[in-house]
């Protein structure tokens, strides 16, 4: 089973709305972060990538159809190579606005021995499920080093580098192949771009603020997210 949408868009960026709306037009079942802490031991796949060595990404994205979020943007120079038909969709996001929302969600996560964390830490003597996920926490906060620096409160330096990660992907991915989208634009131009019918609902908005801290409860505890 081959990917035939790929998402560049960082974290926050609108990509777990993007993964609904893709799986809302029909096109199959889209990977995000949140599969990974269900499926913890796929991370060896992400790993290997890290290190630059090849990895059958088949195996990875063996059921899905469309693949977003973390940590498949950071890879999607490799992933897109793999597959070379699949469209790929670059959600956007003004930086300051981004940066404020990532500061409360994702960066926060990533912060080992915040109150928050060191609750759910309680949980891990009784639940297996719990221990096996601490490996994706760990290369969770490893991720955020990676892509932004280790000083995340460095407002300038985290924004150049989000930036940054705009900038190569639209000098990497050919016009043609690549779609700068904007959800606050709605269903339009991503329907136009897949070439598939404008659907009658909504266009979905989901994983606010709040929806990220419930589902970090939710994974710290050992619990599957529905």
């Amino acid at each position: 089973m081959s990917l035939k949408v790929i998402g560049t868009g960082l974290g926050r960026t609108g990509t777990y709305s993007l993964k609904l709306a893709i799986e809302q037009l029909g096109v199959g079942k889209c990977y995000h972060m949140v599969e990974l802490f269900q499926q913890p031991e796929r991370l060896k796949y992400f790993k290997k990538a890290e290190k630059g060595e090849k990895v059958n990404w088949n195996e990875l994205f063996d059921g899905y159809k469309a693949a977003v979020d973390y940590p498949v943007a950071r890879y999607y120079k490799q992933i897109t190579e793999f597959y070379p038909e699949a469209k790929v969709i670059h959600t956007l996001r003004d930086p300051e606005e981004w940066y404020e929302s990532a500061s409360d969600t994702i960066f926060w996560a990533s912060k080992p021995y915040s109150l928050r964390i060191l609750k759910l830490a309680v949980h891990l003597p009784f639940s297996s499920e719990a221990r096996r996920r601490i490996p994706v926490l760990m290369y969770n906060r490893k991720l955020s080093e990676l892509e932004f620096g280790k000083d995340l409160e460095n407002k300038e330096k985290v924004i150049k580098r989000y930036n940054k990660h705009y900038e190569e992907v639209i000098k990497t991915i050919p016009d043609d192949r690549l779609l700068l989208f904007d959800p606050k634009s709605g269903w339009e131009p991503l329907c136009r771009f897949l070439k598939l019918p404008v659907p009658l609902i909504p266009y979905p908005k989901s994983n606010t603020r709040k929806e990220f801290l419930d589902r970090v409860n939710i994974i710290g505890k050992g619990k599957f997210l529905k």
